[in-house]
Formats: structure tokens, sequence, C-alpha cells
């Protein structure tokens, strides 16, 4: 294993240090228990996001904290959850008075200790809403879920409700809102190579030269199926067919295109997808209004791409295109 760390156990902490320094005007991190927040917080009376997730898919979540997406991220150990009492002290710290909504990737330990500090949070009188996203199409269940995993519509939902409550809008529309994205999300990954947990210090799964795994999960979760390794435009086919199979996307549509990069695929090759991708949407007849192209959802040194279709409607576009200032996403005033 060649991996530019210190020591395994220290690992998060100290990129949570260089987090703060490199982004300093923007984030504030908490260490005990871990959490990151705004630098300035949002004004009162005002909905606060949260979400969180194990560690090892940045810039997933800490890297979308600041105006017009998150308030606050709960990183937990690689590839683990975080813990109830950091969500729920990350809840109490970004509360402006108009209560906290939770977006929750469908992980079992996710969804679990995201419940519980949300009890507690209601305990202490806190308003809270959850909001589970379950977009992936490849499996139903997998080795870490009971349904769909969570995955690329995450980024599209924190976005686009991150919007909606800068704007002032009550915690049960920004809830509906997360609901209705969630629901017109579809996505599937493709893995060329496995990551390297440093914990383990090899690879989590082998894949032979020639091979890839088609609706592998970003935490190296196996998919659909071991299949021979295609040229890209094939691989984006067998990508798209399924997210396209899944939802009633019909001519006219607008849609949201992300292409996104597990970690260790150049941008280069993330454009060939999206090439495909759009030409593939296109040739259904919707109509590709926006679109993301990028590493947002990681994991790790992972090789491989997913894609992501969203539905949209107006109110979606709307709050997509709400400025945004955080380290990983930045357009706007």
């Amino acid at each position: 294993m060649k991996k530019l760390i210190n020591a395994p156990d220290d690992l998060v902490d100290e990129a949570l240090e260089g987090l703060a320094l490199a982004h300093a005007e923007l984030l504030r991190v908490n260490a005990a228990p871990r959490f990151v927040t705004r630098a300035e917080a949002k004004g009162k009376g005002k909905v606060a996001l949260l979400s969180g997730g194990g560690s090892g898919h940045e810039p997933l979540h800490a890297g979308f904290v600041g105006r017009g997406m998150l308030d606050a991220a709960c990183p937990g150990a690689v590839f683990t959850s975080p813990t109830p009492d950091q969500i729920f002290e990350a809840t109490r710290a970004v509360d402006g008075g108009a209560g906290v909504l939770h977006i929750i990737k469908n992980y079992t330990g996710d969804v679990m200790n995201f419940e519980m500090a949300a009890e507690l949070a209601r305990e202490a009188g806190i308003p809270v809403e959850g909001v589970v996203v379950n977009d992936d199409v490849a499996v139903e269940d997998s080795l870490y879920t009971a349904g769909r995993r969570g995955v690329g519509t995450t980024v599209l939902l924190e976005k686009i409700c991150g919007g909606a409550a800068e704007a002032g809008r009550p915690l049960d529309e920004v809830a509906a809102l997360g609901r209705r994205v969630n629901a017109h999300g579809r996505s599937m990954g493709i893995a060329l190579s496995a990551c390297t947990v440093p914990h383990a210090g090899k690879p989590s799964f082998e894949l032979g030269p020639g091979e890839m795994e088609v609706g592998v999960g970003i935490h190296g979760e196996p998919g659909r199926r071991r299949a021979k390794l295609e040229p890209a435009d094939r691989v984006t086919e067998m990508l798209m067919q399924p997210v396209l199979d899944d939802l009633p996307f019909g001519p006219g549509d607008d849609v949201l295109l992300f292409v996104n990069g597990m970690g260790g695929t150049p941008l280069l090759e993330l454009y060939v997808v999206y090439r495909k991708a759009c030409a593939i949407a296109q040739g259904r007849g919707l109509k590709v209004a926006r679109s993301l192209v990028g590493s947002y959802i990681t994991s790790l040194d992972m090789a491989g791409a997913s894609v992501t279709l969203l539905k949209l409607d107006d109110e979606m576009i709307r709050w997509w295109d709400a400025p945004v200032h955080t380290p990983a996403l930045r357009w706007g005033a």
C-alpha cells in the first residue's frame, strides 16, 4: 500500500485539520465529537441542512459545507457511519430556530444513527426532518443496505435543498423538495479497480486485468455482475440503460446529467463518458438542461465512474441555479 498518510488511526483527524486550514473562510472543525460547520452561521430563522457518512468519499460531505448547501457535516471513520452523538451535537450547533433537515444515504448504520440523533434532537426541542437517499438502480439490497443504496443523487439533493433553505423556505417544504429530488433521481456505477482502505492495507476486492464490476457500490460492494472490460461508449450504455429504464423519463423532460468519478479516474475520461451519456439521453428525447462532471462522491482511490439522471422541474432548476460557495462547488454571486 502506497498512501500519503502518517498513521491510519490519525488519517481522518489530520485530513479535517488540513481542510479547516485550507478553507478557514468557509469552515470550522469541531474535534470532539467530530463535525464540520460553516464559519459563519446561516441567519436565524432559516432551516439548517446536515449530512454525513463514512470518510473516504471526499469531497462528500464536508466539501459541500458552505453557503447554498450544507450547514454541517459529520464525518465518520473511513467507510464507517458517524455516531449518534456526533450527529446530535452537530444538529444542535447549527439549529437556527427553524429546524434541521438530515440528509441520509441509505446505508444501515447511517439510517439507524441519524434516527437516534433525530430523537435526541426532538427531545431537546429541535424540529428535525430526514430525507433518505436511495437512488442506486444496480441492486435492491447490498452488504451495507436494506433496499437501494444512496449514491449520486445525494450531492444534487444537497445543492437543491440548500438553495431552498438559504432562501428561507420552511422545514416541511425543504424536506418535501428533498424527497421529490430523491424520487426523481437514478444512478448506477462501474468499477475498473478496487479501492484500498488504509486500515486494511490491501484492495477491497480483486479484479482481473480485463475485468470490471458493473453496478459497484461506493464502498466497493459488488454490483450486478463481473464483466469483461469494454470501450467507454459501451460501458456508458451499460450505465445509462438501467437508469433510463427505472424511471419513466419521457421525451421533452428536462434532466440534470451527472457523471461522477470514483476517485481514481481522470477528468479526461469522465468527459468521454459524459459525451456518450448525453447522446443517449438526447436520443431518448430528453433535454439535458443542467450538468455536473467531476469526482464528487468518491471511494478513496477506486477507478470507475457513475452516471446519475435527475428529472427536473422548475423549482429544482431554480434552486440548482442559486449561488453556492463551498470548498467543492462554487458559482454565482
